[in-house]
This record gives structure tokens, C-alpha cells and sequence, in this order.
């Protein structure tokens, strides 16, 4: 059995702000993994069934839902349970998704979740592939039509009550062409060039210098 697991972001609500890739992926998969905080599996108060029910309607498809209960305790053991109903719907289901609110890259369960997946199955973590979304506050920017950073601002986004230690992750943008990135210091760096064009490229490292118009560092942090 080919085994594809699919990350989807759902965006903040409006079934119209999920992304053509989601939809791919709820058509393209076998079953669908959605969160539940409700301890008898139901979904009467799940934001995440509402437009997921909403995008099968619209695709007009017929998809099992598994309930995966999420608890928010952000206790290791809530997510090695959560993790290990998605294998077990992937034993049973070739092609499987599992959502979350949001974007998957901003304070969502999914990395948690593939921490896990990748000790218990790293084939399937390898072959994963996480869909990205709109995040809240990119949505709420162009409910008030005002911009999140114009020119040479700074965007920052923190949590208002952090449980332990704050680390930070840098987004880096608008390099000039033939900067040496030395001045960026050291780090977990990822460059980006040239995102979803022909000639796209992701280096897992801090490239020497910049060739290109659109490339994006990210400084990932450090975390354990």
C-alpha cells in the first residue's frame, strides 16, 4: 500500500480562504483526521468539522472522519495518543488527512504530531506533505485593510501568556541582489529562491550569496 499522509491547513474560518492544494487533498485522500476537544468524539462544537463538512459539500465527495481527540494540554502523551490514531488510520485508509486551524507553521499541533510520526513510521513522515493556509492575523490585516509591515518594517509575532522560555525563528526578507550573507550570523538557516516557480530551490543552510530577487531566509530556532 502506497502510504500518503496529507498536513492540511484550514486557514482561520471562511471556507472561502482554504487553499486550491487543501481542497486537492481532501478529493485525492481515503479519510480525514479531524480534532476534537470533546471527549466522546464528537464534533458538535469543532470549528475544523464545520469547514471541513462545508469543503466536502462544495467538492461534493463523500469522505470517512475519524475523530482525534485533542485534549490542548500540550501533554507529550495527548500527542503521541493523536499521532497514533492517524497510523492507525493510515493501516486502514491508503491516503489520509489530518487538519488544523490556521496555518501548520504558526503555533499548530502538526509538528508535534510529525516529531512523533517520524520515531514511530519515518516512511510515512518522509512522505508526508504539509499544505500550507492563511494564517489569522494575515486574514484579520485584510479585514482592516491596513498593511502588517510596509517597507522596512518589522513584523513580530509573540505569544501573550508563554509557558516556558520564549525562542524565536527569523524571517528574513527583500536581500539585495549580491549581498553577502555573512551579516545574517549563524543559525538553523533554510534559504528559499524562487518559490512554486520553475527554477525554485530550497538549500537546507544559509546560502553565500544572493542571486536572486525573491529568496527568503528563515533562521529556525533552536529548539530541543
Amino acid at each position: 500500500m502506497n502510504q500518503k499522509l496529507y498536513m492540511v491547513s484550514l486557514g482561520p474560518g471562511d471556507i472561502e480562504l482554504l487553499t486550491l492544494k487543501a481542497l486537492n487533498a481532501f478529493k485525492e485522500c481515503d479519510a480525514i483526521c479531524v480534532p476534537t476537544k470533546s471527549e466522546d468524539n464528537s464534533f458538535t462544537k469543532s470549528i475544523s468539522y464545520k469547514i471541513v463538512s462545508n469543503a466536502l459539500e462544495v467538492l461534493d465527495v463523500n469522505k470517512p472522519v475519524v475523530p482525534v481527540y485533542s485534549p490542548m494540554h500540550f501533554i507529550y502523551e495527548d500527542w503521541v495518543h493523536e499521532a497514533d490514531i492517524i497510523l492507525d488510520t493510515l493501516s486502514k485508509y491508503e491516503k489520509v488527512c489530518f487538519v488544523t486551524l490556521g496555518d501548520a507553521a504558526v503555533y499548530s499541533s502538526i509538528y508535534y504530531l510529525l516529531d512523533i510520526i517520524k520515531e514511530k513510521n519515518e516512511k510515512i513522515y518522509k512522505s508526508c506533505e504539509v499544505i500550507a493556509g492563511v494564517t489569522s492575523f494575515s486574514a484579520a490585516s485584510a479585514e482592516a485593510k491596513k498593511a502588517l509591515c510596509l517597507g522596512d518594517e518589522e513584523l513580530v509575532i509573540k505569544p501573550i501568556n508563554p509557558r516556558g522560555e520564549v525562542k524565536t525563528t527569523q524571517i528574513l526578507m527583500r536581500p539585495k541582489i549580491g549581498m553577502d550573507t555573512q551579516v545574517l550570523g549563524e543559525g538553523d538557516f533554510y534559504t528559499f529562491e524562487n518559490m512554486y516557480l520553475e527554477d525554485a530551490k530550497i538549500t537546507p543552510s544559509k546560502i553565500e550569496k544572493v542571486k536572486k530577487y525573491m529568496t527568503l531566509f528563515i533562521n529556525f530556532a533552536k529548539r530541543d
